[in-house]
């Protein structure tokens, strides 16, 4: 692959690091020398990304893993520089670009991965120049406060709380509605972390689960063992939470599906008798809801979830890290009725909002009860602060918010709402032309944008 109208030399020249070199590698906005060269390299990546996706839309030369491994053996780290920036730059694109997978390509369609608006790169590129830390106040200062209040957005999109409810809590320093995340994994763990800690709180002689343990926790509180039940095609994210949580990956309990790959609700109540008939002895953390399964996008019954938690004092959890943004269509939003009664909710930002990776968020109805997770120290984050680093299973973060913020702006509700209708009705156009072809059998309908099917030739079916 070659830039267009860029002749970059790449003949071998020795390098050597030096100060002034290295003073220059970085951003001095002051500067117009530097940002004659910020421009300068950003238009060769632009147009030879751009050419990438152009040439490589369908089935390109398969070049094997162990072919490019052997490419990739050396593991010394040279004394001085190897290459100028311009020649990184043509070896990210002409070498490693065209091995990538092209997410944007309309043969790529087995994967939650996608192509993102133009604008992202722009809108990433500015996020990393300012280089803001969201754990501190002290280094992002706005940015703290924009991100409380795109939070408070999605999360009067998920609750649909009152006027005077986000009037109290956008910008309250003492609460807290939710916190961005690296990922719907640390954002699934947070939800059960706040939900482990709400469930062995301090008490008389006891100062909670987090402070003395989970052995000193079941010992005070007369308990053997602790669960999360989820539906058998839970993310394996929420057994990872169970190991990290230390409940033991035996301990998230999953429940078979009905027909249509939901929770089935018999099942659940008949698992929550036999624990209930245990004397106390089994302690039920969180039953987890699934808005949008990874592998058929099935919607639990979150309404009759809600009532079952509610009877019987449980954590309600919903895992909407995928079909969360669905609620942004007035069409297809009411497949997520009930995710309003939920005490917290995931939500991806790199899956439905098309964000770059990687990006997710959770969010508690109960604005206090992410006191249950507050760190704090003495050089960050103190007692008394507004840093959003307080109560956040993660330290320094890049300003995500700042992204989901600027697309929300650009897109609006309705163009989200665009884009899931759009979804939807194209995967059921395709399952229904995948259904009038003998050789193929679908396995799921879709409810959402993802379903399932299989080669199965007639004769076999």
């Amino acid at each position: 692959m070659t830039l267009p109208d860029k002749k970059i030399s790449r003949e071998p020249k020795e390098l050597v690091a030096d100060w002034q070199s290295l003073i220059r590698t970085f951003i001095k906005p002051e500067n117009e020398a530097s940002r004659n060269t910020l421009l300068k390299y950003m238009e060769p990546i632009l147009f030879g990304l751009h050419s990438f996706l152009n040439k490589h839309v369908g089935i390109t030369e398969e070049v094997s893993l162990k072919i490019l491994a052997e490419k990739y053996k050396s593991t010394r780290i040279s004394a001085n520089p190897e290459q100028k920036l311009a020649d990184v730059i043509t070896g990210l694109i002409e070498d490693i670009a065209p091995h990538a997978v092209n997410v944007a390509s309309p043969y790529f369609v087995g994967h939650m991965t996608s192509a993102i608006p133009f604008f992202m790169v722009h809108l990433k590129t500015i996020v990393a120049a300012l280089n803001q830390n969201v754990v501190k106040v002290e280094t992002s200062k706005v940015v703290s406060v924009v991100e409380k209040q795109v939070l408070a957005k999605l999360h009067r999109l998920i609750f649909k709380r009152d006027e005077n409810f986000y009037e109290e809590h956008v910008q309250n320093p003492n609460t807290t509605l939710g916190c961005f995340t690296d990922g719907g994994t640390l954002a699934n763990t947070t939800a059960l972390w706040v939900a482990r800690n709400t469930a062995f709180p301090a008490t008389e002689g006891f100062e909670g689960i987090e402070t003395e343990g989970l052995a000193a926790a079941y010992d005070k509180y007369k308990v053997h063992r602790s669960v999360i039940l989820v539906s058998r095609l839970g993310h394996y994210s929420l057994k990872k939470a169970a190991g990290l949580l230390g409940l033991g990956n035996k301990n998230l309990i999953p429940v078979d599906v009905d027909h249509k790959n939901r929770i089935n609700l018999k099942l659940l109540n008949q698992i929550i008798k036999d624990i209930e008939n245990e004397k106390g002895r089994t302690k039920i953390l969180a039953v987890v809801g699934i808005a949008g399964t990874t592998e058929t996008g099935a919607v639990d019954p979150l309404p009759r979830l809600a009532e079952i938690c509610k009877e019987n004092k449980i954590h309600f959890h919903v895992d909407a890290a995928w079909g969360g943004p669905t609620l942004m269509s007035e069409k297809y939003g009411k497949l997520l009725t009930g995710i309003e009664q939920a005490d917290s909710v995931t939500i991806d930002g790199h899956k439905q909002f098309y964000m770059p990776m990687t990006c997710g968020m959770v969010y508690f109805k109960d604005p206090t009860k992410m006191e249950y997770i507050a760190y704090h120290s003495r050089y960050v984050n103190r007692p008394g602060s507004v840093d959003l680093g307080i109560k956040s299973l993660s330290g320094s973060r890049e300003a995500n918010s700042l992204i989901l913020d600027s697309t929300l702006k650009i897109m609006g509700s309705r163009g989200y709402g665009l884009l899931i209708e759009h979804g939807i009705e194209t995967a059921k156009q395709f399952a229904r032309e995948i259904g009038r072809r003998p050789l193929f059998e679908v396995i799921s309908r879709p409810e959402l944008n993802i379903f399932t099917y299989r080669v199965c030739p007639p004769e076999i079916q």
